[in-house]
């Protein structure tokens, strides 16, 4: 009897297990049981369906086309404080799109860093935005962009860097400097990106266990907040948003969870030995930090822009890590990247 036992036991214990660390199937747009389709979409190549956004004035008249690739737990309806004065000034045409598993587009169980480049490349294609495009890259979807510099430079006319999420393993950095840094971050956060980084396949487990705090971005845990993020999420939270609900609306695990293990995982390449992608001055490369951010430490950005001497660094004093929410940080970033204007910044971080 207590081998017996001891067998119910072992398989119940087995299977508790499997359960645990596997994520459940995505409930895929317009399949029978998934949320309806509302939003524009192309088909690409593989099969899949990216759901997409345009903006600003029409594409056939427009001056720049620009192509903004959202963060964590995002989707083409990012809120951009951009007044339709600067649009118009710009001759700005703009496309935001779900990323995979994000939104309205179907997830990609296949998703790397350099399929998300690809993934860009063919919605710049289908949406006949010409040979070449900008692109500006927001928190973790910058490896779309750090993607699109090693792929497909030859497309890109431009490219912004917004608060780029830093992969603590990229083999440029010095030990030293990784560590530090990543002692800084809450334990829950260590434990976080250290499981996606050596065991990916218990990342689900991770991030749904209720016995330990998993990630304090998932938490909204307030320390990750500065002053003017606090004061940015507060302006936000007052702008209706009726579409917000679709983000992880095709479950949390091919939108976040593979989110957090495409980019702490092991890349096909250093972005540290990337080389520029304009030798003749024809575009510009812009990285836009917060010296406050706690997501993303100062420290290993200012390395960054040091062994990549041909990306112009822009350090905000007071900014924390949705500086791109910051109506005139926002203008900032597409003033620098479009037209090359350079703005100082006072100490509250605004451009004047």
């Amino acid at each position: 009897m207590l081998a017996v036992a001891a067998l119910v036991l072992g398989v119940g214990v087995l299977v508790w297990a499997y359960q645990a660390v596997t994520p459940p199937p995505p409930k895929i747009c317009g399949s029978p049981n998934g949320p309806p389709v509302t939003s524009p979409r192309i088909k690409l190549s593989d099969g899949r369906y990216l759901a997409y956004k345009e903006r600003g004035v029409p594409k056939e008249q427009a001056k720049y086309k620009v192509i903004l690739v959202h963060g964590f737990d995002s989707s083409k309806d990012i809120y951009l404080p951009l007044s339709q004065d600067l649009i118009d000034e710009l001759g700005l045409y703009l496309v935001t799109y779900d990323r995979a598993g994000y939104g309205e587009s179907d997830p990609n169980p296949k998703r790397s860093v350099k399929s998300e480049a690809f993934d860009l490349q063919e919605l710049a294609d289908q949406l006949e935005l010409g040979p070449k495009f900008h692109v500006i890259g927001v928190s973790i979807g910058t490896y779309s962009i750090w993607a699109c510099l090693k792929y497909i430079p030859h497309r890109l006319a431009g490219v912004a860097l917004v608060v780029p999420v830093i992969n603590f393993w990229w083999p440029s950095f010095p030990s030293e400097l990784s560590s530090k840094n990543y002692k800084k971050q809450l334990a829950r956060d260590q434990w976080k990106l250290g499981i996606a980084h050596y065991t990916p396949g218990l990342t689900y487990w991770w991030l749904t266990q209720k016995w330990f705090p998993s990630s304090s971005i998932l938490d909204r845990h307030p320390i990750i907040f500065s002053k003017q993020d606090v004061e940015i999420i507060q302006t936000i939270s007052k702008i209706p948003m009726p579409d917000e609900h679709k983000i992880r609306q095709q479950g949390v695990y091919e939108s976040l969870h593979r989110d957090i293990k495409v980019h702490f995982g092991k890349w096909d390449f250093d972005p540290m030995e990337l080389k520029n992608p304009f030798p003749n001055n024809e575009g510009s490369v812009h990285l836009w930090q917060g010296h406050k951010d706690s997501l993303v430490p100062f420290e290993m950005q200012r390395y960054l822009a040091q062994k990549l001497p041909w990306i112009q660094y822009h350090e905000l004093p007071d900014s924390g890590h949705l500086i791109i929410h910051h109506n005139k940080l926002c203008e900032a970033i597409f003033r620098s990247l479009l037209l090359g204007e350079e703005r100082s910044v006072s100490q509250n971080g605004v451009p004047h």
